[in-house]
């Protein structure tokens, strides 16, 4: 089975939702998986102009050669497809938009209507890979995540495919901490889940309720987390002061 990670954040290799990739692609490949992990911020993956030539001049290849010439194959050729990345003001950062807008070329431009009673463009395929989300936000919390959530669930069903799994982290910034005496062992343990879960996407294409569950839990409690990060940032804003001074 094959796991391709299309990683979304601008900051590369050096965010916080790269550690949790990184666990759930330990369990995946215990599980017997090939795996990738994809860098979008390190490609070159031009805007979608939106003419529709990927329609209608190229059908299913863009007319903008970039790297999405390689990309888009590893997606459809990808067994089980994970966009991983952070939440940017409520939703997905803008290259991970980019990316998945230039995803155009894998449907077709017909129209047709799905068994809800809703419409959307036919495959040009005939299987699409299955979607894993993993993401991560610096704010504690769940709700955090209600736009992606949304917005994953109805990108499934525009390209005729599953959303197996949904890994959403609060406190992001808690990965900072690895070296804390005490968040440390918290940090352990929330990995350990992470691999769990790499497991059981593999070997069973969901995720348990328990397993679920308890990757939702809070890791520290949210008064504690904003007493951190606020600490952190009067730090910071008082590096750069002295810099300039």
């Amino acid at each position: 089975m094959k796991v391709t990670v299309f990683s979304g954040s601008h900051k590369g290799r050096e965010g916080n939702t790269l550690i949790m990739v990184e666990e759930f692609l330990k369990g995946a490949e215990e599980a017997g998986a090939e795996t990738e992990n994809i860098i979008l911020a390190e490609k070159d993956i031009r805007h979608c102009r939106g003419k529709f030539e990927c329609w209608l001049k190229t059908p299913g290849r863009c007319t903008i050669r970039d790297d999405m010439d390689d990309l888009l194959p590893r997606f459809m050729a990808s067994d089980i497809v994970v966009f991983a990345c952070p939440v940017y003001f409520d939703n997905v950062p803008s290259i991970m938009k980019k990316f998945i807008d230039r995803l155009t070329p894998a449907l077709l431009p017909h129209f047709e209507e799905d068994a809800m009673g809703e419409y959307r463009h036919s495959k040009r395929y005939e299987k699409y890979p299955k979607f894993v989300v993993i993401s991560n936000a610096g704010l504690p919390g769940q709700t955090n995540f209600e736009v992606e959530r949304l917005y994953f669930r109805r990108l499934a069903r525009t390209f005729h495919t599953e959303l197996i799994a949904e890994i959403y982290r609060g406190e992001g910034e808690i990965f900072r901490g690895k070296n804390n005496i005490i968040l440390k062992p918290l940090i352990g343990k929330y990995k350990k889940l992470l691999i769990s879960a790499g497991k059981e996407v593999i070997e069973n294409q969901e995720l348990s309720e328990k397993t679920i569950k308890d990757l939702e839990k809070q890791i520290v409690p949210p008064s504690l987390y904003i007493k951190f990060g606020n600490e952190e940032w009067d730090k910071l804003r008082e590096e750069y002061k002295k810099k300039k001074a």
